[in-house]
């Protein structure tokens, strides 16, 4: 964790009155642990945005590193982009963001909406002034120390990137005095996760935010959960430096605008054909290795199923696979469909997606990995999951693109599955459980700790002068 002295922070800035002398007080500071502020005051912010977004974003420029986790369609994109308008202003240099494939061309025609210049960049070379935008993978073609600030946007990637990506992502970051995180599901059923946000914004460590509030969930290690006494702690701490918002409303702000449409779950359960050896009938897979036999046993009367759906109608459809030969067959059993694999080119994944976006492709076939993130795609009301996988972020991420705020219609989503993978299924609804008693838990916090109590209350009082008592009330023994 940033250690800070003498009222300053790491970059030799006054830490505004977070930094406490030693002493008793200093122990009592390390006791109660919050996010240290290093940013500023902005004062106008783009008439753009909606009230609730120019609070955020004058919250997250005061943190100077903060993490907005905003439900998909209530405008990250511009919060991000507005948030990097004023560090370059005030900073005086360039500043990054990093996107998902295609989010990048999506966030720059967005950025002209708003009157806000993109730049899309493909390497160092690349790079202007103002606000510059690239793709994860093109991490190592940049080096990040010339930058006044860096972004993350759908930063629930540090998760789902390699492990040598995320550290090299983490550690040259630290150099940067600004920094923000976006995301819809920072750490749906996963604590973890807050910790390499966490990590990213310099605030503590992942292993360093365990043994302060989690202990080991009985005998692995793997497992943490929360110590009993430090619940409120934690999420004060969180509550700090992060906003979860779902609606307006959890920040104080009218939400009526904001209200989803009605997303309708169909399940298609097929019958599975395959007995394990040494038994007299099929059996519900439990391991990883039968859950994958179940699931390729099955491939022909899944996608059978999906291609009957969408074969019969005209309206745009998002097919999810989760294995290689899904895709291959659904792209034959489907006349309009087109797949983007992880094999096609980076240009190839990118036209396509946008192609869909923008209402030129009515069938689009991939995996949650490829086009499950970042992308706003309300174009399409249908989705279907012909095989799913136990990861609730990625279903969830998935399902966002066409459910999320701005979506006119109803969305239907079908899950296509075997009888054999009834556990799956019942994984991802045990992980809908838990995201959504950590969402509630969060927006509890914020009324107390958080930018809701901000907005009902004012800022936090935090006292920067010693008191000194008049010496005519001094008492001596």
């Amino acid at each position: 964790m940033a250690i800070f002295t003498n009222g300053t922070d790491l970059f030799g800035e006054p830490c505004n009155g977070e930094c406490k002398s030693d002493g008793y007080g200093a122990f009592l500071e390390r006791k109660h642990v919050t996010a240290p502020a290093c940013g500023f005051d902005a004062a106008a912010i783009s008439a753009h945005t909606f009230d609730f977004q120019e609070s955020i974003t004058k919250w997250a420029l005061r943190l100077g590193r903060a993490a907005i986790f905003a439900s998909c369609g209530l405008g990250k994109t511009l919060m991000q982009l507005e948030w990097a308008r004023h560090v370059t202003l005030k900073a005086k240099g360039p500043v990054l963001i990093f996107a998902p494939l295609a989010v990048s061309q999506q966030t720059h025609r967005e950025g002209e909406k708003f009157g806000i210049a993109v730049n899309v960049c493909k390497d160092s070379d690349d790079v202007c002034d103002g606000i510059n935008i690239t793709n994860y993978e093109r991490l190592d073609r940049f080096d990040l120390s010339r930058f006044a600030g860096i972004v993350l946007d759908e930063s629930s990637i540090l998760k789902s990137v390699d492990g040598a990506t995320r550290t090299a992502l983490i550690e040259q970051s630290q150099g940067i005095r600004y920094r923000l995180a976006c995301t819809a599901t920072p750490a749906p059923n996963d604590y973890m996760e807050l910790g390499n946000h966490s990590a990213f914004l310099g605030l503590m460590t992942q292993q360093e935010m365990l043994s302060m509030f989690f202990v080991h969930d009985g005998g692995e290690t793997q497992k943490w959960r929360l110590k009993g006494h430090a619940e409120d702690a934690f999420w004060r701490w969180v509550c700090s430096w992060g906003v979860m918002i779902e609606s307006p409303s959890d920040i104080g702000f009218d939400g009526s605008t904001f209200e989803l449409p009605p997303l309708r779950m169909h399940e298609h359960i097929v019958a599975s054909k395959e007995t394990p050896e040494g038994m007299l009938f099929p059996m519900e897979a439990r391991t990883l290795n039968e859950q994958r036999g179940a699931r390729r046993s099955s491939m022909a009367e899944r996608v059978a199923v999906a291609a009957k759906l969408v074969n019969k109608s005209k309206e745009p459809w998002l097919l999810y696979c989760d294995l290689n030969a899904e895709g291959d067959a659904l792209a034959a059993a489907i006349p309009d469909a087109v797949q983007v694999a992880g094999a096609d080119s980076a240009d190839f994944k990118t036209k396509t997606m946008l192609d869909f976006a923008e209402g030129r492709l009515r069938v689009l076939v991939s995996k949650p990995s490829i086009c499950g993130l970042g992308m706003n795609l309300q174009v399409c009301s249908h989705v279907a999951f012909v095989g799913v996988s136990h990861s609730f972020e990625a279903f969830y991420q998935a399902i966002r693109r066409c459910w999320r705020f701005g979506q006119t219609q109803p969305v239907n989503c079908h899950i296509i599955s075997s009888s054999t993978e009834g556990a799956v299924v019942a994984n991802l609804k045990r992980k809908e459980a838990d995201a959504q008693k950590m969402r509630s838990a969060m927006v509890a916090h914020m009324a107390l700790h958080g930018l809701l109590y901000e907005n009902r209350h004012g800022k936090e009082y935090k006292p920067i002068h010693k008191m000194e008592v008049p010496q005519w009330i001094q008492t001596t023994a």
